[in-house]
């Protein structure tokens, strides 16, 4: 038995939990809701020109940028090798993955070393089960972001369409 095992366990658990306390989608949690958040979820190295995940893979967990740089790009015959997104320190990615069954729709690179916090469906199902307080205020504030992230298609979308020819 390792006795400094439960001691690194503590050490990281704090510092998700640090972690966790920058990124905006958490605000609304305690302390202590913090803490017990941290421990459902995994930290991710990903090193500069690295892939976190590919369009078309299948995916069960969303990521937080602790920091970083990843680039977001979607598979398109008119752009090639130009990221759609740029997500810094603080920003998600794949949340909806945590929500449904469906291949992930974009492919993401670390641009320079990255450090991510994960979540992943099972763990968000089981906090839902187990803490129904904390994981509430967690679909809450991912549904935000779903909105948010349909909101600027939906502008952009209106942008191109109504863009002059030529």
């Amino acid at each position: 038995m390792n006795p400094t095992a439960p001691v690194q366990k503590n050490v990281m658990l704090a510092m998700i939990s640090k972690c966790l306390a920058t990124i905006p989608m958490f605000a609304t949690l305690t302390e202590s809701e913090l803490n017990y958040l941290a421990g459902h979820m995994h930290v991710h190295k990903a090193e500069a020109g690295s892939v976190v995940f590919n369009e078309g893979d299948e995916g069960d967990y969303v990521c937080f940028v602790v920091d970083g740089v990843l680039d977001v790009f979607k598979s398109s015959e008119s752009i090639e090798d130009e990221p759609m997104a740029t997500l810094t320190e603080g920003c998600s990615i794949g949340e909806m993955a945590v929500i449904d069954d469906f291949p992930r729709s974009a492919t993401v690179k670390a641009r320079f070393n990255a450090t991510l916090v994960t979540l992943s469906r099972d763990r968000l199902d089981f906090i839902l089960e187990s803490f129904p307080q904390v994981g509430i205020k967690i679909l809450k504030e991912l549904a935000r972001l779903l909105s948010l992230h349909l909101r600027r298609t939906s502008n952009y979308l209106s942008d191109m369409l109504h863009r002059p020819a030529g």
